[in-house]
């Protein structure tokens, strides 16, 4: 009976895959790009919830930003597109603000079209306490934090910030 039952849910999976191919062509969802926009398409509902499952798993969110892959080849480096993507990944972001480093802190370096992703954790890592001032802030708090932080460090050379 489980064969039968995972052999339905593979097919299930196999098909939204198929089906979710022609949404995936004209963008992604709330979800974002990654592996679970190319699976899931951008459809709304819970479906996106999938999607962001999938990319968080995988993690091939970060990735395909940084890499122009994985849906995420439209990705314009931008304050708006930074702040997205801050939100949309906040519980990484600050893990690797905490650390200072991490694909997440890359992603943010090429989103904000900074110099080096090296300085910005650093400068980041710095800030956190700002940042992050306590555990119910805000996503949006969080990354207009982000934003303002590269913004104030012209050492940085976040060209995309302006």
């Amino acid at each position: 009976m489980r064969h039968y039952l995972l052999c339905a849910l593979m097919l299930a999976l196999g098909s939204t895959a198929v089906l979710s191919t022609a949404h995936a062509k004209d963008g992604y969802g709330t979800a974002g790009c990654g592996l679970g926009s190319l699976l899931f398409g951008s459809e709304p509902g819970l479906v996106q919830v999938l999607a962001a499952t999938t990319n968080a798993t995988f993690g091939t969110q970060t990735f395909g930003i940084t890499s122009g892959t994985s849906n995420c080849v439209d990705t314009k480096a931008s304050a708006a597109s930074t702040a997205a993507f801050i939100q949309a990944n906040r519980e990484t972001v600050s893990k690797e603000i905490a650390r200072g480093s991490g694909e997440t802190i890359a992603s943010i370096t090429t989103l904000a079209g900074c110099a080096d992703a090296a300085a910005v954790g650093s400068t980041l890592q710095s800030s956190f306490i700002q940042i992050f001032p306590n555990e119910q802030v805000s996503d949006i708090a969080v990354s207009d934090s982000v934003v303002k932080t590269l913004q104030a460090h012209p050492e940085l050379a976040c060209h995309s910030l302006s």
